[in-house]
């Protein structure tokens, strides 16, 4: 199956600015997830959409193809994920590259190791899913069974739609969520389909360690501890 890794990394960033250049622990922000794609086996091309010439050069010297800058359009502040893919992958079409499936890597998600790129791809190929993605569990406290919405009469109601709770922790089934490190969908569930996930959705459960998705400062301290922490016990 060939597999296009994609990492998207435009110029504009609120929370931090310039985040995708910013430095981590002595390396661009961009550099660990361009090190963690080119390591992984099973991606046959990894090359980076971005809008800013700046990333780019970054993006390059890190070892990522760039055959394209990406359109202005495509990099608003609320552009969704789904046409920048769209992008990339009819874009590379036009040139002569075809994909059975693309991997989508946030540089905000610094931490992912290669191993959980090849074994969200390998998961993708032998289950017959239209996608994979990297998960944690969710607390037994956040529980969809222990989880409220308030709804419009100001009442709260179960976001299961139960009449009431599951009373013990132990009974509780398990749960996750979706912790934006790895997103693998086959190309033609994105290109005819229109979305990143399909139908058949399958999960990678992640090392929870390597789970941080940088948005707000806070998360970037988070960042800067874990970075510190892995290369003392490197060294």
């Amino acid at each position: 199956m060939r597999t296009l890794g994609l990492v998207p990394a435009r110029g504009g960033s609120k929370g931090i600015p310039r985040k995708n250049l910013r430095a981590l622990a002595g390396r661009p922000l961009l550099e660990y997830t361009a090190r963690t794609a080119l390591a992984a086996a099973s991606l046959s091309k990894v090359i980076l959409s971005t809008d800013d010439e700046a990333i780019a050069e970054t993006g390059r010297a890190a070892g990522l193809a760039v055959p394209f800058l990406r359109p202005a359009e495509l990099a608003e502040d609320d552009t969704p994920t789904l046409p920048v893919v769209q992008h990339a992958l009819r874009w590379l079409e036009r040139h002569g590259e075809r994909y059975d499936a693309v991997c989508l890597l946030q540089p905000t998600s610094p931490f992912r190791r290669p191993a959980t790129i090849d074994g969200c791809v390998a998961l993708l190929e032998r289950s017959g899913a239209d996608s994979v993605i990297s998960v944690v569990p969710v607390p037994a406290e956040h529980n969809p069974h222990w989880v409220y919405f308030r709804s419009d009469d100001g009442l709260l109601r179960l976001s299961t739609g139960e009449a009431s709770p599951i009373p013990r922790r132990q009974a509780l089934p398990p749960a996750w969520c979706r912790d934006g490190s790895v997103y693998v969908v086959r190309a033609q569930i994105v290109l005819e389909g229109g979305t990143l996930y399909g139908d058949r959705v399958a999960g990678w459960i992640s090392e929870e360690d390597d789970v941080v998705n940088l948005d707000e400062m806070d998360d970037w301290r988070r960042a800067e501890a874990i970075a510190a922490r892995r290369a003392g016990s490197a060294g």
